[in-house]
């Protein structure tokens, strides 16, 4: 940091399009979400800094919530820096807000928990009509299915990830670190939606909302491909459970394709004063 510069600490909430980022984190030679927000706060400080946020995404996931906090050497007002962030971003990244980060506090380590949602169109179920093979509306943000999918099937096997248990199967974690986590919330429902494309047939939005304390590398695309095999009938709800105490990588079905997945928020504690959600 500059010495004459007055440097502030601040906390943001990131929204973005996953589609053309190789993940969060930063990576050398390619372009990340963490780089692109870094390069943008150096184009008007005029000074390097690092970006820190709540946890990586992978490849081609998207967000509503991220949570970011850097050092950054400004002047003026929180709301000007905002503006002034936001004007170099490209479009496919925003900071929706943007607050003075509270002391101590850090995006990962201060967390209590994480909200990712997983969209998927079903165009099954269309009384006789033909659905297009394509979809051009919603393959950027959501997995377009034509097989039928049982949807109740998939709830049930949900209902055996909730609590604390051992997800080894389900995905790796950083190195040296446990593979348990409790899971508060793992459901899917049905969304309405107005988009002309379903509106032409009788297939339906179905929308998976998982929340827990952390999660693991790639943990929810798995999570989400493993109850996809259940909802296609290639596997029952009690094969998931079973997936789930064996603890082996080699039990998990495929992985969802990533554009279906958003970081939808990040919990944090009331005290800590924060308005980012």
């Amino acid at each position: 940091m500059n010495d004459h510069q007055p440097s502030l600490q601040v906390c943001a909430l990131v929204a973005y399009d996953g589609t053309a980022y190789h993940g969060f984190q930063y990576q050398r030679g390619v372009s990340t979400v963490q780089a692109t927000l870094e390069a943008a706060l150096q184009a008007f400080t005029e000074i390097s800094t690092r970006v820190v946020g709540s946890g990586r995404t992978d490849r081609g996931v998207h967000a509503n919530g991220q949570v970011v906090s850097v050092q950054v050497a400004w002047r003026h007002t929180v709301e000007d820096l905002q503006r002034a962030w936001n004007a170099h971003l490209p479009a496919t990244i925003v900071v929706r807000k943007l607050q003075i980060a509270p002391s101590g506090f850090h995006p990962r380590f201060s967390a209590m928990s994480r909200t990712y949602r997983y969209t998927v169109f079903c165009a099954a179920g269309l009384g006789g009509k033909s659905a297009p093979r394509r979809s051009p509306l919603t393959d950027r943000f959501a997995l377009y299915e034509l097989r039928t999918l049982n949807l109740d099937k998939m709830c049930q096997a949900s209902a055996y990830l909730i609590g604390q248990h051992d997800f080894a199967t389900f995905g790796q974690p950083p190195q040296g670190e446990s593979t348990v986590r409790q899971l508060y919330e793992a459901d899917w429902q049905v969304v309405k939606t107005s988009l002309p494309l379903l509106g032409a047939y009788s297939g339906a939005c179905f929308v998976f909302t998982v929340t827990a304390n952390a999660f693991l590398r790639q943990m929810v695309r798995n999570l989400v491909g493993t109850l996809l095999e259940v909802g296609l009938g290639n596997w029952t709800p009690e094969d998931v459970q079973l997936a789930l105490v064996a603890r082996e990588r080699s039990r998990c079905a495929p992985p969802a394709p990533a554009h279906g997945l958003v970081l939808e928020t990040v919990q944090y504690p009331k005290h800590l004063g924060l308005f980012l959600n």
